[in-house]
């Protein structure tokens, strides 16, 4: 199964910032896992960042057309003001 994880604004500074909301591990800890349990059930797993909502949509609107069978999205803030991902 081909899989798209896409991350949006700021989740590339997990492990940084705000430790005591979003805890000490980073995100290359989260790339870690996300690739172990691709490994574990042999899904084929991308995994994407942004810090842009247009790049975001330009991912999305992709894997409508690579074969992409599932996508999981944290938008970040943008899950309360983007409408235009919503859409996409």
């Amino acid at each position: 199964m081909k899989i798209l994880v896409i991350n949006g604004p700021n989740l590339n500074f997990l492990g940084i910032r705000e430790k005591s909301v979003y805890g000490n591990e980073d995100y290359d800890y989260l790339l870690g896992m996300i690739s172990e349990k691709a490994k574990s059930t042999g899904a084929d797993i991308e995994v994407w960042q942004s810090n842009h909502e247009g790049a975001i949509i330009d991912k999305l609107q992709e894997a409508y057309f690579n074969g992409t069978e599932a996508i999981v999205i944290n938008p970040g803030a943008y899950t309360h003001y983007s409408y235009a991902i919503h859409d996409a």
